[in-house]
């Protein structure tokens, strides 16, 4: 974990920053010996963020189940994605 006080940012912003890319860590910052900010880089941020958002839509999809809703078997989202890929093709011919 890479704690620095907040001086750090704007002393080494540099330093911080290529620590960031480097170890694909965040940073921890501190005001008067608490955490005050976290600073990470920008990929490390994207790729936290879909990993949530992953998550909670499996989540959603489990509480479905939870309670009951009806899932697929593979031959059956097979079909659907054919369904679809027919169907957008015959749209898109049209125009």
């Amino acid at each position: 974990m890479n704690i620095r006080p907040s001086a750090a940012i704007r002393q080494n912003y540099n330093e911080v920053a290529d620590m960031c890319r480097r170890t694909g860590e965040p940073v921890f910052l501190t005001k008067n010996g608490e955490g005050d900010l976290v600073v990470m880089d920008i990929e490390t941020y994207n790729r936290r963020e879909k990993m949530l958002r992953l998550r909670e839509e499996l989540l959603a999809v489990e509480e479905d189940r939870a309670h009951g809703a009806k899932g697929y078997s593979v031959t059956e989202v097979a079909s659907m994605m054919r369904h679809a890929i027919r169907e957008a093709s015959s749209n898109g011919s049209a125009e």
